[in-house]
């Protein structure tokens, strides 16, 4: 079996477990507050099945969504069309990002940029969204630090979730690599769908993160162009953080 990135089952789980307007410590309510505040486009890079962009469209915003996982696009576009709401979807990844206008304002919710395993491709990242943005324009992004589970071999993780026509999706999480010179840990994540008792369908996904301190992830954006680079703790704007359980807000103009 080999790996899948953000496959069917992923979707599956990550729709059932990231409903659309479920808000993580207040996230939905802070992008749609400074994005109000900003004005502007906004793209939602990493935007998944839609999590975030379909309530920030709710609330009035012009957005559009972008992804490389075929898979999520597709969930992203049904929930779309279940809400009646209308948005541009693109399918690429942050490093060769090139879209058919620029935007006022760019946001990663959900430390998405985490997931961006090699650190010469996340400034890659940085530099497309810097080229993808208006003079001006705005950043915004959430990380967080991993503070626990770093023993290699160990399931650090279970969970079953139960789907509309009855079926189980179990996922295990068994982490395989940490790397704390490099700043990054990689799981397997196994998926199984199981029907009254029976496997009918498996799937195995390699799971990076790779992580950065607060101070570093500032010079690494003023180095591509950035400047007034802030940071915020827990969605509030303005919070100093105090400690590495926090959530973490950058937000950087053009």
């Amino acid at each position: 079996m080999s790996f899948k990135n953000y496959g069917p089952l992923c979707t599956e789980v990550y729709d059932l477990t990231k409903k659309v307007g479920q808000s993580f410590g207040g996230d939905i309510e802070y992008y749609t507050g400074r994005l109000k505040q900003n004005g502007g486009r906004t793209l939602e890079a990493m935007v998944g099945s839609g999590r975030v962009i379909i309530p920030l469209l709710e609330a009035g915003l012009d957005v559009d969504g972008m992804d490389y996982s075929g898979e999520m696009l597709a969930s992203c576009q049904e929930r779309l069309n279940e809400k009646g709401l209308v948005a541009k979807l693109f399918q690429s990844d942050l490093q060769n990002m090139s879209l058919p206008q620029k935007y006022e304002n760019i946001i990663i919710p959900g430390g998405s940029f985490l997931l961006i395993e090699k650190r010469e491709e996340s400034k890659e990242a940085l530099k497309q969204i810097f080229n993808q943005l208006e003079k001006g324009g705005r950043l915004i992004l959430d990380i967080f630090l991993p503070t626990d589970n770093f023993e290699a071999g160990k399931v650090i993780r279970t969970l079953t979730v139960n789907c509309p026509d009855g079926d189980i999706i179990t996922m295990e999480d068994k982490l395989v690599e940490v790397n704390f010179l490099e700043q990054y840990k990689v799981s397997y994540l196994k998926y199984e769908k199981w029907r009254e008792g029976n496997l009918i369908q498996t799937e195995l996904q390699r799971f990076a993160i790779r992580w950065y301190g607060i101070e570093e992830l500032k010079l690494i954006m003023e180095s591509v162009g950035f400047k007034e680079v802030t940071v915020s703790a827990d969605f509030e704007f303005g919070k100093k953080p105090a400690h590495a359980r926090q959530s973490f807000v950058f937000e950087a103009k053009k």
